[in-house]
């Protein structure tokens, strides 16, 4: 799982090696990649909103 998460977030950042999106795509599940991808991304927006609405008060 901590794999799945570092290849996320490495290809948020457009971080990622070649050579490992595509170990990614040839071994892992896609299921497991968009649901990691999508609790990011949400965590993502949640974090910024908070922000926001700390900066705005």
């Amino acid at each position: 799982m901590w794999d799945v998460i570092k290849s996320v977030l490495a290809a948020f950042f457009g971080v990622q090696k070649e050579s490992q999106r595509r170990q990614d795509f040839e071994q892992g599940r896609p299921g497991l990649f968009i649901a990691v991808g999508l609790a990011m991304a949400l965590l993502l927006v949640g974090l910024v909103a908070l922000v926001a609405a700390l900066v705005a008060r």
